[in-house]
């Protein structure tokens, strides 16, 4: 008895659905219950936007004739952080340096003559197009073991990078400070009592960045970039240093008499 219920609804309930869809064909204009109507189509067409464009705006068109490279001009531009304290940030001191200076380091080098001889040893770091070399400086020649050459490198491509997507004029940020020979060590003992006779500098793999004077990048023919304060150059590259440190790529002290952050390669 109770299956042929079932099977007299189960007939019921088809022919209803029979009966609904043949009305459907007779009726297409006629719209089902709870369906949901789409909008009249009006012409044009539109397109979803992208995922990045929800994040950030597009760049920014540059002029005809412009000789700046779009990826440098950026309309959405990166907060700038800086650090919550340089002396918390950046504590590596003389005890902390001189035995990963000693470890990845050359043998001290007696002069400037000798150093021309060691060139198998240390690289040239005078010309780069990342980083500018102080030119009153004179207790230092610019050679570096290829660890810290690399290194450097590595720092002055990413304050650049920084400055670009934070919408600051380029500027290069300038070293003071590189190889000291023994004779460069003695002679700034003469002349600086804090001077160390045991310096990170005698190894090749330590350097000295200035974090309040930069180098304005200006390109030829044109007129020259606006003025940026020294200190918002500051707050970036010290974010990059952070970086740096914490990624495990060096010791960074911060001097305060000398107006330098003081970097061994790790």
């Amino acid at each position: 008895m109770k299956r042929l219920k079932k099977r007299v609804f189960t007939r019921l309930v088809a022919g209803v659905v029979t009966v609904l869809f043949v009305f459907r064909l007779c009726h297409p204009e006629v719209n089902p219950p709870f369906a949901v109507s789409e909008p009249e189509p009006t012409g044009e067409v539109t397109e979803a936007p992208e995922p990045a464009q929800l994040q950030q705006r597009p760049l920014q068109q540059l002029p005809p004739g412009s000789n700046l490279s779009p990826l440098l001009d950026f309309s959405y531009r990166h907060p700038i952080y800086s650090v919550p304290s340089y002396h918390d940030c950046f504590p590596d001191v003389q005890d902390v340096q001189y035995p990963a200076a000693r470890r990845h380091g050359v043998r001290p080098v007696l002069n400037r003559a000798e150093a021309e001889l060691r060139m198998d040893e240390l690289l040239y770091v005078g010309c780069n197009p990342y980083y500018e070399m102080d030119p009153a400086m004179s207790s230092s020649i610019p050679y570096l073991v290829p660890r810290a050459s690399a290194l450097l490198e590595h720092i002055g491509r990413r304050f650049l990078d920084s400055l670009a997507v934070k919408g600051i004029p380029l500027h290069k940020m300038i070293v003071t400070s590189v190889l000291r020979t023994e004779e460069d060590v003695s002679r700034l003992r003469r002349i600086n009592g804090n001077a160390s006779e045991q310096s990170c500098h005698r190894f090749g793999t330590t350097f000295d960045i200035s974090y309040n004077r930069y180098h304005t990048v200006s390109p030829p023919g044109e007129p020259a970039r606006r003025a940026v304060r020294n200190d918002t150059l500051k707050f970036v590259l010290s974010e990059v240093l952070r970086d740096a440190r914490a990624e495990g790529r060096c010791y960074v002290k911060y001097e305060v008499k000398q107006g330098c952050y003081h970097i061994t390669v790790r």
